[in-house]
């Protein structure tokens, strides 16, 4: 199973890939067939993706939420569900090649370190609130890529609509309210982080006596957490809305970042 795991990550990193040159194809052609087909090789990628954990979850007996490499298997999980809702509500087309893009990004990492092994939980993973702390935080950093992903192009919205013919200036691409949408995705990510931070902080207490320990993986989720929280303060003062919160928003994810690949433990 570990070695057919690995085949099926291929698998999905060529899927995910397809969908993100697919649909860069489809916004610079504007044939809509092409963007029908990212969203086809997006969700065949999620079913594949489904099938994956799945597998790897019955054949360890528990949730593969345990190594680095489990985690970035889920991962693009987490970012297709955002995904799709963001389109379903939004129409945010925009963002499948972002999400192809991560979701090969983290495949391929897995598929050059691979780590096919399957090991016992521990005794403090052992616990009901493993799953839901794991699947909320990672579902709230996808959510969290997608509002960095639409500040960016609030960013870049100006600088382009410079670029375009008067009559082009306030349609298409120029005329999507990315900061409104970052905001609103970045609302929900931060809701799942503050709620997988507090089952954190009720699991450290049944598996080791303690709500807060104050270690490197719980002060960066920390960290990350009161950049957001100061965003969302920024955000109330006239002269840090719009370009300077988005600007906010992209440096809060950087530390997310670096709090999931430079300090890795399951727990966070």
């Amino acid at each position: 199973m570990p070695e057919a795991t690995n085949w099926l990550v291929g698998i999905m990193a060529l899927l995910y890939g397809a969908a993100m040159v697919s649909s860069i194809l489809g916004l610079i052609s504007k044939r809509k067939f092409l963007d029908r087909l990212a969203l086809i090789l997006l969700g065949s990628a999620f079913l594949f993706n489904t099938w994956t954990v799945a597998g790897r979850w019955m054949e360890a007996g528990h949730a593969p939420f345990q190594t680095l490499y489990e985690t970035l298997i889920f991962y693009p999980w987490c970012v297709a569900v955002v995904t799709f809702v963001l389109i379903g509500i939004h129409r945010l087309y925009f963002l499948v090649p972002f999400a192809g893009g991560v979701s090969l990004l983290g495949l391929a990492y897995t598929l050059y370190r691979p780590n096919l092994g399957i090991m016992n939980l521990p005794p403090a993973l052992q616990s009901g609130w493993f799953v839901p702390h794991v699947v909320t935080y990672l579902v709230a950093y996808a959510a969290l890529f997608a509002s960095f992903v639409l500040a960016v192009l609030s960013l870049v919205q100006p600088w382009w609509a410079k670029r375009r013919k008067p009559a082009e200036a306030k349609s298409g691409f120029n005329s999507v309210k990315f900061e409104q949408y970052a905001h609103q995705a970045a609302i929900f990510g931060i809701c799942a982080m503050t709620l997988g931070l507090v089952m954190g902080a009720f699991w450290g207490k049944l598996a080791w006596g303690d709500y807060w320990s104050w270690d490197p993986k719980e002060n960066w989720s920390l960290v990350c957490w009161l950049a957001y929280i100061i965003y969302l303060h920024l955000r109330l003062i006239a002269g840090f809305r719009e370009r300077k919160a988005m600007w906010v928003l992209v440096f809060a994810f950087m530390a997310l970042v670096f709090n999931y690949l430079g300090i890795h433990h399951p727990s966070g």
